[in-house]
């Protein structure tokens, strides 16, 4: 049975050596202490779960959480309302506005040459069709010059133009490097390098590519199509427009490649598009902070975290209702096991992660008291799979008090949990980064990526069914005992920083990241 290891990443070079390892356990001990409070988390976290009744309905009754959705403001009264039924304090905490936006129906069928429907999402803030409106699809010709361009600009008034390179195969790429001669592989590669640069070729006399969006929304498109394949079966990833006018639509890897292969070929496609949404103005964001204060030391804190809000095309729910699932079971087990912890249990709901982590930035700018008394902060933004990592984000004294702490976590999940001390600070795309900028420390309860990254990270496949429950108790229950040791702890975490390793790519060392101030108005 393999044993959670602490790592330390030393900064000199690239060596790694083992600093410790927990002690081996026979298969029949479940409990490396005899601490009651870690017993009980184990029961009230792994017996008697709540993750899918809450899953349930933060998935699939209020759905994806955009920022400036209704939506979200659902769900973070739903949060606010659950915290205090299980008399947990909880509170909604404004920190800026953001642009409201509300989608609705989305129909997209294609007329002819023969009837089709279309796999389609709408981008975020894209204006709607006001009804069913029909249009051709068009994509800028070959061998276009700056004066020919102006003239096509202008023959794009009432159609759906194709904004994207098309790619050759819609299969993933591990199974056609299982399955595929090396040669056939080698030549869709080719193919799609191809396409992508030919593509760039052919917009070019159209202008800054940056601007291709703007460009033709205001030459009185009818639509705007796209399509940003995430390299896995049937699966995009969606983002945001910025067109003011035409509907902005997102289609699917396979239809895209239809629509672009009869523009090319003289099939004009026509397509009949109702697409509904609502601009809602710019409206007020919150996160929800829930609170349990300290008895002993209720100025430092223990904080845990996870950004409520996420991508429209799915349901948000491994990027990142699991992180948010994570914490809240996690606060319900420490509220049924250590009602009274020594220091103050914070979990923060961070708002507009996606958009700059905006949410736990002006928590670190609005809360200096918490920043000055953190004892550390625990965040988690990937997926669903268990816990893998722990990372020390640089911190020197980190290493110590995580040595401790999963001491006492149940050898079948510590067994799962590599350390890594000091730690690289590898990921930095997320809000613990919003702390350990200020020298907080703040860490990233980390679980697998390669499959997360491929198929619902930002992506339409985002949805409940790809939760895995007994990975979620756990990550859950784990989060909750680490909290509680933090809380516990008897020494405060230091933050001298050491030295970060090498980036691996340049070969020169890691810098600390530096704090920016998080953008809490709409451009």
């Amino acid at each position: 049975m393999r044993t959670a290891r602490l790592i330390q990443l030393v900064p000199v070079g690239a060596t790694i050596a083992i600093l410790s390892t927990f002690p081996a356990r026979a298969a029949t001990q479940t409990f490396p202490t005899e601490d009651p409070v870690i017993r009980r988390m184990w029961e009230v976290g792994i017996e008697n779960s709540h993750t899918e009744q809450l899953a349930h309905h933060l998935l699939n009754v209020i759905g994806p959480r955009l920022a400036g959705s209704p939506n979200l403001a659902a769900a973070q009264d739903w949060l606010v309302e659950l915290y205090g039924s299980w008399g947990v304090s909880a509170r909604k905490e404004e920190y800026g506005t953001w642009n409201g936006w509300q989608q609705g129906i989305l129909h997209v069928d294609m007329l002819e040459p023969r009837v089709h429907t279309l796999a389609t999402k709408l981008l975020a803030w894209s204006p709607s069709t006001n009804g069913p409106v029909d249009g051709e699809v068009t994509l800028p010709p070959t061998g276009l010059t700056e004066a020919t361009a102006r003239e096509w600009l202008q023959s794009v008034r009432g159609k759906f133009v194709l904004m994207s390179a098309p790619e050759p195969t819609c299969r993933a790429h591990q199974e056609l490097e299982r399955y595929a001669r090396p040669e056939t592989v080698e030549r869709l590669d080719s193919l799609r390098i191809a396409s992508f640069r030919g593509w760039a070729t052919r917009i070019a006399p159209l202008g800054n590519p940056r601007l291709l969006e703007s460009t033709i929304d205001e030459a009185g498109a009818l639509g705007l199509l796209s399509s940003r394949w995430s390299g896995g079966w049937g699966v995009n990833k969606v983002f945001r427009t910025g067109a003011q006018n035409a509907a902005a639509i997102d289609v699917s890897c396979e239809d895209y490649g239809l629509l672009f292969r009869l523009a090319e070929n003289g099939q004009t496609p026509v397509l009949r598009v109702n697409a509904e949404s609502q601009n809602l103005g710019v409206v007020p964001q919150f996160n929800v902070v829930a609170e349990m204060r300290g008895t002993e030391l209720p100025d430092e804190y223990v904080l845990l975290g996870a950004h409520l809000d996420s991508w429209h095309a799915g349901t948000g729910a491994t990027d990142n209702g699991t992180g948010t699932l994570t914490m809240l079971e996690a606060m319900r087990i420490l509220k049924e096991t250590y009602p009274n912890p020594r220091r103050t249990i914070l979990v923060g709901h961070w708002s507009s992660e996606e958009m700059g982590l905006i949410g736990s930035g002006s928590f670190r700018e609005d809360h200096p008291e918490v920043m000055e008394g953190l004892q550390l902060a625990f965040n988690q933004d990937n997926g669903t799979w268990r816990f893998e990592i722990i990372e020390g984000q640089g911190f020197a004294d980190a290493g110590s008090h995580f040595t401790r702490y999963m001491a006492a976590v149940p050898t079948e999940f510590s067994e799962h949990i590599e350390l890594q001390f000091p730690g690289p600070q590898a990921n930095s795309g997320s809000d613990h980064t919003s702390f350990v900028c200020a020298g907080a420390p703040a860490f990233r309860l980390q679980s697998p990526y390669d499959e997360y990254r491929q198929y619902t990270w930002h992506t339409n496949r985002d949805t409940y069914d790809k939760i895995v429950f007994d990975d979620l108790k756990e990550n859950a229950t784990v989060a909750a005992m680490l909290a509680y040791m933090a809380s516990e702890d008897p020494e405060r975490m230091g933050r001298d920083k050491a030295a970060l390793p090498n980036n691996p790519r340049t070969g020169q060392p890691r810098q600390w990241g530096q704090c920016r101030p998080p953008r809490r108005t709409p451009r």
